[in-house]
Formats: C-alpha cells, structure tokens, sequence
C-alpha cells in the first residue's frame, strides 16, 4: 500500500512540478542574486507595496472567471476558493515554463469539478487572453501619444510607432477572426476537422506511421462547439461580458504596477510610458513561451526610447525575481493541495 501511494500519479505530478520550479529558479539563479545585489538601491517600503500589489492582480485574474461563471452558471465560490484558484493558475503560468498551454489544460482542469467544460474553459481563457491583450496594446497606443506630445521619442525608435499601430491592427484583425469562425456552426465545424487533419497527419510523421490516429473527430468537434456555444451565448447576452472585461482591465494595469512599483523604488517613476509600451510589446511572447523573450523584448524596447540601460535592467530583472518567487511562495501550497486530491470548499457549496 505503502508502495501505491509513493508511485501514484498525483505524487509524479507533484514531482514533476517540482522538477520545473527547480530548473526555473536555476535558469533564473544569476538574476535572483543580481536583484538581491541591487536591493540596497531601492526603497525597501516601496518595494513591500509589490506584496498588496500582486495580491489582488491575482484576484484580478480570477475574477475575470469568476465574475463570469457567476452570472451565467450560477455557479457559487468561496472568496477563500476564489483566492486561491487565483495563485494556483498564477503560480502554473508563471512559475511552471509551460507558457499559456500550462494555464489552459490547468484551468480546463480545475473548472472540471464545478461542471465547467474544456470548451467553455477555453472560451473563458482566450476571452482573458484577449481583453488583458487588447488593454496592453491600447495603453500602448496611449503611452506613444504622451511621449509624442512630450518630443520624448527619439528619431532612431519612432519604429515603436509603428510596432503599437500594427500591434493594435493585428490584434483587430485576429479578434475578428476568431469571433467570425466561432460565430458559426459550419465554419467552426469545418475547422474542426481540420485540427484533427493537421494533428492526425504530424503524429503520422513522427511516429513514422505506428500511431496513425492522435484524436478523434467527434471529441475535436464537442470541444469546439463548446467554444461556439460560449460565444453565441455572449452574443445574445453581452452585459455579461461587463464584469470580465473590468476585471481585466484590472488585471492588465495591475501587470503593468508591478514594474512601475519597482521604478518607483529606484527613483525612476517618470519612465511609466516606456514600461507601458515596453510591456505590451513583449506581451507579444507571454503565454506563448515561458520566461526569456519577454523580459528581453520589453527592456529592449525601453532603451530603445531612451531609458537608461542599466536602469532599465535593473527594474526589469528585479521586478520579474521578486514577483517569481512571490508567485511559487503564494502559489505552490494551494497548488500541491490540488494535485494531492484536497476537497475545494465551493464544490462542497462555498457561498458566493
């Protein structure tokens, strides 16, 4: 029985968890000593503000779902419930490199239990993907305005210009899509079969043809209905949207706080509009790849208007040390309570 118990499944994907928080605290190892290196440089009340901060951007985070599911399943939490699926998706997609795929299959997951589908869960995480997206780019475009009124965009970096307003488009154009596919039965039907088709044939190329089959077509297709149902449903109801989209704006400027909580800290909180447009650019990566890209694409976008070098990687790397291992010290006990089967308080009928 012992022995059951020390191989079962949730104890390998407690290992495994482990195992990624390892080797991201290791990848990370030379920036944790730099920000601590560095600390003597800031303004340490200034920088407890980031534990408040980051709190309720968790919160933030949730309550994009929450608000959500409240209204059109009425489906009741526990506040206490709320916090703490909040910090475990949190501590699953930014401490866990796994990109946003991680975040996707862990909510898809944790939703299970409330009767929430993988389709309906998906909805609800591109539906978050895409507001907090929307608002980065937007606040962007604002930023580029404010330092453009102010002649503080220097002539080699009135590329950034262009990078927001083709940001904005792109993100216009891919919205559009998305709602126009999923806005019908035939189209998301079609695409369907076509995700099954591209899936199935690399899964052939790769097995060298032992595993002809990845997924079938019926299950393919109920997931995106799911989607489709979602979508007609707030299309026919679109103050539901509302709360969500406030709490996701919420979130967006919270994200943004966080580095400007540091610049603050440093002396630095006229360098606001770079952290802006320098955020949303490298937004780009985040949910696509885990840590690297973004962080580099963000700092290179603020030196690129001017920021100092070595302030700009000073706040950059200690914003992203501190809010990491603030995120597996808040994240990884609610989360090992999960994988290890704890009972969830609002499936036992916590209160709204």
């Amino acid at each position: 029985m012992g022995k059951h118990k020390l191989f079962s499944v949730r104890n390998f994907f407690t290992l495994i968890s482990v195992a990624l928080v390892i080797v991201v605290i290791y990848l990370n190892w030379s920036d944790i000593i730099g920000t601590f290196e560095h600390l003597n440089e800031a303004n340490l009340f200034v920088l407890l503000l980031l534990i408040p901060e980051q709190l309720y951007m968790y919160y933030a985070c949730g309550q994009i779902f929450f608000s959500y599911l409240r209204q059109k399943y009425h489906q009741k939490f526990s506040k206490k419930e709320q916090v703490r699926v909040a910090t475990e998706l949190n501590f699953v997609t930014r401490a866990v490199p796994a990109g946003g795929i991680g975040g996707l299959a862990y909510l898809t997951y944790r939703f299970k239990p409330y009767g929430i589908t993988a389709g309906q869960s998906s909805f609800l995480y591109i539906f978050r993907y895409v507001i907090t997206t929307v608002v980065n780019y937007f606040q962007a475009l604002v930023a580029v305005v404010v330092l453009a009124v102010l002649h503080q965009i220097p002539p080699e970096a009135m590329w950034v210009i262009w990078v927001a307003f083709l940001m904005n488009l792109g993100m216009f154009v891919a919205l559009s899509l998305i709602i126009f596919v999923a806005s019908s039965k035939k189209r998301i039907g079609f695409f369907a079969k076509l995700v099954v088709k591209v899936a199935n044939g690399f899964m052939r190329v790769v097995t060298f043809g032992k595993v002809k089959c990845l997924t079938r077509c019926n299950k393919v297709e109920d997931y995106f209905m799911d989607i489709h149902e979602s979508v007609k449903i707030v299309k026919q109801d679109k103050k539901v949207l509302k709360k969500p989209t406030l709490w996701g704006l919420a979130y967006s400027l919270l994200e943004v706080g966080a580095y400007w909580v540091v610049a603050i800290s440093l002396g630095r909180p006229e360098l606001l509009p770079v952290i802006m447009i320098g955020e949303a650019i490298g937004s780009v990566f985040d949910g696509i790849v885990p840590y690297g890209l973004y962080e580099l694409g963000m700092a290179g976008v603020m030196i690129a208007l001017g920021a100092d070098e070595g302030v700009t990687l000073i706040i950059v790397m200690m914003t992203r040390v501190l809010t990491l291992l603030f995120t597996i010290i808040t994240g990884w006990l609610p989360y090992y309570r999960v994988i290890q089967g704890k009972k969830d308080e609002a499936v036992n009928g916590g209160d709204a």
